[in-house]
């Protein structure tokens, strides 16, 4: 839907993501989406560069959200969220969908 104005499937996939879920990582939004990682890690890599997006570390993984100082930050949402309204209601539900298991305690390694 937003191809033609970001020139990147994958940057339209990284948004919607973050948009939907407020939060995610390179490897969880390259499986939801069944495409390959490096192209999202590089959207990922120029978005945070541009200032659209942050990251934290947390343990070993870097967590991506949108950049709750990003000067247009009210505009993109209200963008994302329109493009969101024409998503297949199947592909809207899932992304919707924020399910994530508890780290047990005492997890063996």
């Amino acid at each position: 839907m937003l191809i033609p104005l970001l020139n990147s499937e994958n940057k339209e996939r990284v948004l919607i993501f973050l948009f939907a879920r407020q939060e995610g990582y390179a490897t969880e939004m390259a499986r939801f989406f069944d495409t390959d990682l490096y192209g999202i890690q590089n959207q990922l890599d120029r978005l945070e560069a541009g200032g659209i997006v942050v990251s934290k570390r947390m343990g070993r993984t870097r967590v991506y959200t949108l950049n709750p100082r990003y000067a247009f930050i009210d505009e993109l949402k209200g963008l994302l969220e329109r493009a969101l309204s024409f998503y297949p209601q199947d592909l809207r539900d899932d992304l919707l969908m924020n399910r994530r298991r508890p780290i047990m305690r005492a997890k063996p390694r």
